[in-house]
């Protein structure tokens, strides 16, 4: 990934990224690119997911290294929202977004013992703080061992990490704060708030 100087992420923008979430798992193969979109949670220098059985991408060989692309707030960004465009007009339309594309080694579990840590792990994480949280054991015996047996783990040991935080940090003060207006005016307060903390 091309990441100039102004969109380098810091240790702590790319730690609130690796948060438990919605990555997408890309994978070459000797049949192809192949990629699916996996619900992760990151522990030790890992990310962790898993795949139904019945998706080839796991029983696929890997050639090289997989990847994991995780996405955070983007949107449109319109030249009308520049001050700028009234000085000079020497503008056009971008998109602000943030990115990172997380490399390693993939490394398949089909034990059943992994499999119901992993998914125990994924729950707990995503039924933290909601008033009646489900828990795994809420689930009868013999239907979770069958849903159990329909997926299989995999694990992306990183390798390396190449992030990117396009937040308009290229533009004058006077874009910026057109840019979080604007995107606060079309509804995506998440990339508005982004781009006003990437202004430092």
């Amino acid at each position: 990934m091309h990441v100039p100087a102004h969109f380098t992420a810091d240790e702590a923008q790319l730690a609130g990224l690796l948060q438990p979430g919605l990555a997408d798992l890309v994978t070459a193969t000797p049949s192809g690119l192949l990629c699916t979109p996996v619900p992760f949670v990151a522990a030790d220098g890992v990310l962790l997911a898993h795949l139904a059985r019945t998706n080839p991408q796991w029983s696929e060989p890997v050639l090289g290294e997989a990847l994991m692309v995780l996405h955070g707030p983007q949107g449109y960004v319109t030249p009308s929202w520049y001050a700028s465009k009234a000085e000079h007009g020497r503008v056009v339309p971008t998109w602000d977004y943030v990115v990172a594309h997380v490399h390693g080694e993939l490394v398949v579990h089909e034990d059943a013992g992994w499999l119901a840590a992993h998914v125990r792990r994924l729950t707990d994480v995503h039924e933290r703080g909601r008033p009646e949280p489900w828990r795994v054991e809420d689930a009868p015996d013999g239907f979770l061992t069958g849903q159990l047996r329909a997926i299989v783990g995999v694990e992306v040991r990183i390798t390396r990490v190449e992030a990117k935080w396009k937040l308009s940090q290229n533009r004058s003060a006077a874009d910026v704060d057109g840019v979080v207006a604007g995107l606060h005016g079309d509804g995506h307060a998440a990339v508005a708030a982004a781009v006003q903390r990437a202004r430092g």
